[in-house]
C-alpha cells in the first residue's frame, strides 16, 4: 500500500513525498479511504501511530478537490474581499465571524501547535487553504487578527474555543467536519461539557471523527452520542505495547543516588535527545537548572510558563539545540521529534496512563527507543500497577558502580526469592526481579548503558570534557574534569 493507492490529490502526494514519508501507516491505511468517502470514524490508536494524517490528508483531499473547481463571483466574495472592498470606500471594515469548515480539537496548546504544522506541511500546495492554532496563552489581538483570515481549518484548545464561540467570533454553520484528538485525555482533563457545547454548536450534517487511545467508558459513550454509522478502527500491535522501546527500571536508595543515575545515563553516547519526566512545576526547573550546570544542553517546560516560551523551547528542542527536555506531563502532550532516543521518568506518573503516553514520545513512527524510569524502592507497588496495565513486565536493571544498597527484590517480593536479589537473578512467573549475569536486563537483545569509568560518581571522573559541544552533551570544570550536576 503506498499514498498514491489511497487516492489523494496530486499536490497533496506531493507534499507528503516534500515531507520524507514513504509508506502509510496502519491508521492511515484504514482511516484516509473511509474518511475520503465521507464516514464518521473512531479510532483507538496510540501517540505515534500517524494519526494526525489520518484525518488531515483525507480532509485536505476534499478542499483541494473543490477548489480545483472553486469559481469565485462577485456574488460570493469572501470576508477578506469584502473587507478590502470597505477599506477601498473608504469604510472601516467591521469583524465577520470566522466560518471554518474543519475544526480539530486537541487537549493541549502544544498538541494544537503540531498539527497545524503538519497540516501546513501537508498543504503547502494547495490552493486556498489556512490552517490557525486559537490557543489559550496566545495574545487576544493575535488571535483576532487569525479569525479575521477566516481560516478553512481550525485548530483549537476547548477553553479557548468557547470564549471566542461566545463572543460571536467563530460561527460554525458552514463547517464540515470534526476531529476530535487524543478525546480521551480531553475528557480526563475535565473538558467534557466544553466538548458537549462546541458539538452541539455544528451543524448535524458535519462529518465527525473521534481518535483516543481508548474507546471504552465515557470516551465510548459520548463516541456514540456525536457519530452517525461509525467505522470503528482499531489499531494493535507494537503501537499498542510499544515493543519498539526498551523498558527498565532503576532502583535508587535516595534522591542523590537518582541524580547521580540520571548524570551517567544522560552521558551515555546512544542517548542524542531525551525527555525527562518529573511530578511538579518546581522540580522541572530545578532539575533543568542542575543538568545546565552540569554541561547539557537542557530545557523546563511547564504549564506555568508563557505560551512563547514554551514554543521558543520547542522550536530548539526540534532544531537539536535542546538535548534534554524536563517536562511535566501535561506540558509534553503532543511532543512529535523523531529524534528523540530516551524517555526518562525521574518521578513515575500517578496514573499507568500517563506513563504510557510518556514513553510514547520516543520510538516514533516505527523508531526504536529506551524508557527508563528511577523508582524509589517504597515506589515497587507503582511499577507493579503499570505492568499490569500494559500487561507488560519491565525489567529491572543495575549499573556497576550505581548498584542500590537495598535489594530491589527483597523490598519487593522477599518471600518470592529466599535471600535476596543478587546479580543473576530473573524475574520468575510469580513476579520477582532481577538482571542478568552481566548486571543488564535480561530481555534478549537489548541495548544496555556502558559502564562508568570509576565505581563512584562523587569525585571527578576520569573522562575529560570540554563544555557541551554540538551533539556531545558532555561538561567540564577549569581542570578539565567532568561535572555531575548530582554531586552539587
Amino acid at each position: 500500500m503506498t499514498f498514491e493507492t489511497l487516492g489523494l490529490h496530486t499536490s497533496i502526494l506531493r507534499a507528503i513525498t516534500d515531507s520524507g514519508y514513504t509508506d502509510p501507516t496502519a491508521v492511515q491505511i484504514q482511516a484516509v479511504p473511509a474518511a475520503i468517502a465521507g464516514r464518521d470514524l473512531l479510532v483507538s490508536s496510540q501517540t505515534g501511530s500517524g494519526k494526525t494524517a489520518a484525518f488531515m490528508l483525507p480532509a485536505l483531499h476534499k478542499f483541494a478537490t473543490a477548489a480545483d473547481s472553486l469559481e469565485v463571483t462577485a456574488a460570493d466574495k469572501t470576508p477578506n474581499q469584502e473587507r478590502q472592498s470597505a477599506r477601498s470606500r473608504g469604510e472601516r471594515p467591521r469583524f465577520q465571524a470566522a466560518k471554518p469548515k474543519m475544526l480539530v480539537l486537541t487537549p493541549t496548546r502544544e498538541l494544537a501547535l503540531q498539527v497545524t504544522t503538519a497540516t501546513e506541511k501537508y498543504s503547502a500546495y494547495s490552493r486556498k487553504i489556512k490552517a490557525v492554532s486559537i490557543l489559550g496563552g496566545m495574545p487576544y489581538p493575535k488571535q483576532m487578527q487569525l479569525l479575521s483570515r477566516n481560516p478553512e481549518i481550525l485548530v483549537a484548545t476547548p477553553g479557548r474555543l468557547i470564549d471566542h464561540m461566545e463572543s460571536g467570533k467563530i460561527d460554525f454553520s458552514e463547517l464540515e467536519i470534526l476531529v476530535l484528538d487524543e478525546a480521551d485525555r480531553m475528557l480526563d482533563m475535565g473538558f467534557i461539557d466544553d466538548i458537549e457545547k462546541i458539538v452541539a454548536a455544528t451543524p448535524e450534517s458535519r462529518q465527525t471523527m473521534l481518535f483516543s487511545a481508548t474507546l471504552d467508558g465515557v470516551v465510548g459513550n459520548m463516541a456514540r452520542r456525536i457519530t452517525k454509522d461509525p467505522m470503528i478502527i482499531q489499531i494493535a500491535g507494537s503501537a499498542t505495547k510499544h515493543e519498539n522501546i526498551t523498558q527498565k527500571v532503576h532502583f535508587v536508595d535516595d534522591l542523590s543516588h537518582k541524580n547521580r543515575m540520571l548524570d551517567h545515563l544522560l552521558r551515555d553516547e546512544s542517548v542524542d535527545q531525551a525527555v525527562v519526566f518529573t511530578a511538579t512545576k518546581r522540580d522541572a526547573d530545578t532539575i533543568a537548572d542542575r543538568l545546565n550546570i552540569a554541561g547539557f544542553a537542557a530545557a523546563a517546560l511547564h504549564g506555568d510558563m508563557h505560551q512563547g516560551a514554551r514554543n521558543r523551547t520547542l522550536d530548539a528542542l526540534r532544531r537539536g539545540q535542546v538535548r534534554v527536555l524536563v517536562a511535566t506531563d501535561v506540558a509534553a502532550r503532543g511532543i512529535d521529534v523523531p529524534a528523540i532516543t530516551h524517555v526518562f521518568n525521574y518521578d513515575l506518573p500517578k496514573f499507568p496512563e500517563d506513563y504510557v503516553h510518556r514513553i510514547g514520545r520516543t520510538g516514533r513512527a516505527g523508531r526504536n527507543g529506551v524508557a527508563i524510569s528511577l523508582v524509589n524502592h517504597a515506589e515497587g507497588i507503582n511499577v507493579k500497577r503499570i505492568e499490569r496495565f500494559t500487561k507488560q513486565l519491565i525489567p529491572v536493571d543495575v549499573i556497576e558502580g550505581f548498584e542500590p544498597k537495598k535489594s530491589a527484590v527483597a523490598s519487593r517480593s522477599t518471600a518470592r526469592k529466599p535471600g535476596g536479589w543478587k546479580p543473576g537473578d530473573t524475574r520468575s512467573s510469580g513476579g520477582g526481579y532481577g538482571a542478568n549475569s552481566n548486571g543488564n536486563s535480561s530481555k534478549p537483545g537489548q541495548r544496555t548503558f556502558s559502564k562508568p569509568n570509576s565505581p563512584s560518581s562523587n569525585g571527578p571522573r576520569s573522562e575529560v570534557g570540554g563544555g557541551y559541544k554540538g551533539s556531545n552533551p558532555r561538561s567540564g570544570d577549569a581542570n578539565g574534569n567532568r561535572r555531575s550536576f548530582g554531586d552539587r
